[in-house]
């Protein structure tokens, strides 16, 4: 029977879940009180203390002295009066999201969660509610994976810059919520930020209740995934990640179900957990299953006034070469401080949505073809192959006109697909007129793949965009290997 040990060799029994390598596709949510000033973005908390910074002038602006107003006071504004936990789900469900993962505490130190470590806690504070709480119930019962993250590793220097002028940072009566508060370097321009080894490092009092607190966190709300942010790769976190992991994949085993750690940098040996990368995207294929994490923003994690909003169409152009390279995508939403979900980030959701709910096939349950894809006819390809039914599918992330598109299969071997008007076929049909392999309702397929070496032209099913904002991505099935040699003969659907 498989048991695990606090050491990276016995760690290394980690297998990724089933489910997950299937998912594809979640949803993170960073929501606290740095929602409410609206500004700047997630680290608000620590930048409203860094003197000369663009937050450190807008707070004294707007709400004035930070010894008399502090970040702490931003708590009792943070009422979430509007959360609506199944209804937040429901549009994740509609996103076509297969789990959700929110913040349980960021580098802040409030937590949304019913913790025994802190005072300073949304079911007393703010909303005064389990946020966590209410969000693992309704994730689970739309038939969702529930995940958490914990961000509070970074606790331990985030609101120095409070220290160093006249701040309710040095007030005694709110070290508990503000501390410890250690020197580090200013931000990431200092050499030091890419170190291993800051100093002063983690002491054994702060690491023992990091620990406890993520320990708090799995037996309370029993995550599928758990996902921590960057700072865990210092040395002096090592033994603690590893009693982590071991506890956590012990509780995995004791419930039945799939479990797994996300990780940055070089915090988990490979084969420990599964890596993950902060918005970026990998060159190749890799071997073992990862994900990237973003934001529908592109400047700000948080909710703020002045969100500057990816296209629903890049956001899916990744989610396609994420899954073609063996990943999945963790997308980024931020809440209101009243707990509505902005306009901007819900639209995106039903992008998304709308496309994955007639090309779903290709990506939910896929893995990585023997090479991602490449370039054709001036635009990216991606292949993308299920075992179960077998079958390889081709995706465009570009179509610049009607006409004739190269899919270029690993073998080289060129099928044209014979486009028309790409508004009329590639999106304007209204979802609910379309068959679920998205053909508008008894329309033939409308289109062939010639194979230009042997074999028969052979037709095939357009999958297609379902909807007119999405119309630059095309999803093909059921392409057939009659003309390649080296290629399975995959059975028509």
């Amino acid at each position: 029977m498989v048991y695990f040990e606090p050491n990276w060799e016995s760690l290394r029994q980690f297998r990724v879940p089933r489910w997950y390598e299937d998912a594809k596709f979640g949803i993170f949510i960073h929501w606290s009180a740095f929602s409410v000033p609206a500004f700047d973005n997630e680290w608000y908390s620590r930048n409203m203390y860094l003197q000369g910074s663009r937050a450190y002038e807008h707070h004294r602006a707007v709400w004035g002295d930070q010894s008399v107003f502090g970040y702490k006071d931003f708590i009792p504004l943070f009422t979430a009066e509007l959360f609506d936990a199944a209804a937040w789900v429901d549009l994740f469900k509609r996103a076509g999201a297969r789990y959700v993962i929110p913040v349980a505490e960021h580098h802040d130190g409030f937590a949304l969660y019913d913790s025994a470590y802190t005072r300073w806690k949304a079911p007393l504070m703010g909303p005064q509610r389990d946020v966590i709480g209410e969000l693992a119930q309704a994730t689970r019962a739309a038939g969702l994976t529930f995940g958490l993250s914990n961000h509070r590793a970074e606790h331990w220097w985030f609101m120095n810059g409070g220290q160093q002028f006249p701040s309710d940072v040095q007030d005694p009566a709110y070290a508990d919520f503000y501390g410890p508060a250690h020197p580090s370097p200013r931000d990431w321009e200092n050499p030091i930020w890419h170190t291993r080894d800051w100093q002063p490092a983690p002491d054994v009092a702060f690491l023992t209740e990091w620990l406890a607190r993520n320990v708090e966190l799995v037996d309370k709300y029993q995550p599928q995934l758990y996902y921590f942010d960057w700072w865990i790769h210092q040395l002096a976190f090592e033994p603690y990640l590893q009693q982590f992991a071991a506890h956590y994949y012990n509780r995995g085993l004791e419930w039945g179900k799939g479990v797994a750690i996300n990780c940055k940098n070089e915090a988990f040996p490979e084969g420990t957990a599964v890596f993950d990368v902060e918005r970026g995207l990998m060159s190749e294929i890799r071997p073992d299953f990862w994900q990237s994490d973003t934001a529908v923003a592109t400047n700000s994690w948080c909710y703020t006034t002045e969100l500057n909003y990816r296209s629903s169409a890049s956001i899916l152009h990744d989610l396609i070469d994420l899954v073609s390279k063996n990943g999945a995508l963790l997308l980024n939403i931020g809440p209101r401080p009243d707990g509505t979900i902005p306009e901007g980030d819900t639209q995106i959701l039903l992008d998304l949505g709308r496309w994955l709910a007639v090309n779903g096939e290709a990506i939910y349950g896929s893995r990585p073809w023997s090479i991602y894809g490449g370039r054709a006819d001036g635009g990216r390809q991606r292949w993308l192959y299920r075992r179960q039914p077998r079958r390889v599918y081709g995706a465009r992330c570009a179509f610049h006109h009607a006409g004739r598109y190269t899919l270029r299969d690993p073998a080289r071997c060129a099928r044209k697909w014979r486009g028309a008007d790409r508004s009329a076929r590639y999106g304007a049909q209204p979802l609910a007129a379309t068959d679920p392999t998205g053909r508008p309702a008894g329309e033939r397929a409308p289109g062939h793949l010639d194979a230009r070496r042997r074999g028969a032209a052979r037709q095939h099913d357009r999958l297609g965009s379902a909807s007119s904002g999405l119309a630059h991505s095309l999803i093909t099935r059921d392409v057939h290997y009659a003309a390649c040699r080296q290629q399975p003969d995959f059975v028509s659907g």
